[in-house]
């Protein structure tokens, strides 16, 4: 029989650099499971991809016992890193912060199409650019 899922617990991290200190601590203690190993795990998983930000989905079963999914980047820090900013514009509409073009869209609606719920890529474009938008990142055409 399978255990029962005690909860299900979604954070971002920093990859390969998780420490039990908030926010893992605060959000996985109560669940008492086994935070030192949870990120050592996490670290061993996502040290290839340091200095990203990677979203982890922790499904918890009554047991104490845990399992994870690693998730892909943010659009926004795959925005900010294709446009070469730092961060989106204060004013996203008057306002530009950068420029990306539909090419780097593409690659990151690719990117992220597991992890959106776009029924083809064409639709994820679309939500990417959306995302540029509210960013004040101009898409243009190349």
């Amino acid at each position: 029989m399978a255990a029962k899922v005690k909860a299900i617990v979604k954070l971002q991290l920093a990859a390969g650099k998780a420490t039990p200190a908030p926010p893992v601590g605060t959000a996985l203690g109560p669940h008492g499971i086994n935070i030192p190993q949870f990120v050592k795990e996490y670290n061993a998983r996502t040290a290839a991809l340091a200095g990203q930000i990677i979203p982890v989905e922790i499904i918890i079963l009554a047991d104490r016992s845990f399992t994870f999914t690693l998730k892909t980047p943010p659009a926004s820090d795959l925005l900010k890193a294709a446009a070469k900013v730092t961060k989106g514009a204060a004013k996203p509409g008057p306002e530009k912060a950068g420029q990306v073009t539909r090419s780097q869209v593409k690659a990151i609606a690719q990117q992220k199409m597991k992890d959106l719920n776009a029924v083809d890529l064409e639709g994820a474009e679309k939500m990417i650019e959306g995302t540029a938008r509210s960013m004040g990142l101009k898409v243009v055409e190349g």
